[in-house]
């Protein structure tokens, strides 16, 4: 049951990057030879008009392949054979549909459980936030000069901040005024920073259409910021092999939520619900993570098609469409050696850690 569950997840990320492209290729005529979820051997498929319509046995990835998109061709609608601002909107709309899809499910995650707010329940009295006085009742507003809409943006900052360096905070007091402080993290037994407060378990519900939509933006903002964050922690040596995760390793942390969820949730009925607002959280996370990743300037993704492309329009000159194909290629081979190392990582770290 886990595994269809996660499977749905990664199907339901990848199919609304791949309708992204199909969509704006459809408005802008553009024939769409096939349009897939999934990779490999295909399990299911039926021909509509010009468009194969195929689910794949592997659930890594999908592809919406258009005419004209890798060759030449004299169809007056291959995508080669179309503007330079038509074919962009076209690439860009993959990535685009992952960050509606994010935000559409942060709407129902807010009107479901609320959100984390930046209150603080607790404040540990030998800590950083007792001794600038931050007090039980207090919330930080701003961190480090960004503004804070949820506990976590708090949470993910500290991971972030790896010295005793001092945080200057804004913090709204219980009366409603605000005040400037400036709090000095100390190490813990772990070899983290700390400061020392903690908030209530229970989230907060928005208030009314407005309020709903205001925090659905900023879930949607969270997990981007998040992103940013990882690839800045990779990018500099921040993170272990053991923080990076593949489609395995995802799969692996979403099934041991599910058996948390069924251990802590009592009846099916409150199990079901927990399982739904969890899906539709890692529904985001992952189609934010989509979507940024896919619009990287690399070669063979989104965004190295979008560079090509930018290239075009300023220079009014096509690049020559077989450079571009060998370039194209060379990135996805790398990227074919990324995955596999990716994927011993994660069978390493679940099976063998």
């Amino acid at each position: 049951m886990n595994i269809i569950l996660i499977i749905l997840v990664f199907g339901i990320v990848v199919f609304f990057h791949e309708l992204g492209h199909f969509i704006v290729a459809k408005i802008n005529h553009i024939a769409v030879n096939e349009f897939s979820i999934g990779m490999g051997p295909a399990i299911f498929s039926f021909q509509k008009k010009e468009t194969k319509y195929s689910l794949r046995i592997l659930p890594i990835g999908g592809y919406c392949m258009m005419l004209g998109e890798n060759e030449e061709s004299e169809d007056e609608n291959a995508f080669s054979n179309k503007p330079v601002w038509v074919r962009i909107l076209v690439i860009a709309a993959g990535p685009f549909f992952n960050f509606i899809l994010a935000l559409v499910f942060s709407v129902i995650l807010i009107i479901g459980c609320g959100y984390d707010e930046a209150k603080i329940a607790a404040v540990n009295p030998e800590g950083a936030a007792y001794e600038a006085g931050i007090e039980v009742g207090d919330t930080i507003v701003e961190i480090g000069g960004k503004k804070v809409h949820f506990f976590r943006e708090i949470q993910i900052y500290m991971l972030t901040h790896e010295s005793a360096s001092p945080i200057d905070m804004v913090v709204k007091k219980t009366d409603g005024s605000r005040e400037k402080v400036t709090v000095i993290p100390k190490q813990g037994e772990d070899g983290n920073y700390y400061i020392g407060i903690s908030r209530d378990r229970y989230n907060v519900a928005a208030k009314g259409v407005g309020g709903t939509l205001k925090y659905a933006f900023y879930e949607t903002g969270y997990w981007v910021n998040a992103t940013f964050s990882s690839l800045k922690l990779i990018f500099t040596g921040g993170v272990k092999s053991t923080d990076i995760m593949g489609p395995v390793g995802v799969g692996g942390a979403f099934n041991d939520i599910i058996e948390e969820v069924k251990e802590e949730s009592s009846g099916v009925k409150e199990t079901m619900l927990n399982i739904i607002l969890n899906m539709i959280n890692w529904c985001i996370l992952l189609s934010v993570n989509l979507g940024i990743m896919n619009l990287l300037p690399v070669p063979a993704l989104d965004g190295g098609r979008l560079l090509f492309l930018f290239i075009e329009a300023i220079r009014r000159k096509r690049i020559p469409q077989e450079k571009e194909a060998i370039v194209n290629l060379i990135g996805f081979a790398l990227l074919m050696i990324l995955m596999v190392l990716v994927f011993f990582n994660d069978i390493k770290n679940v099976f063998f850690s």
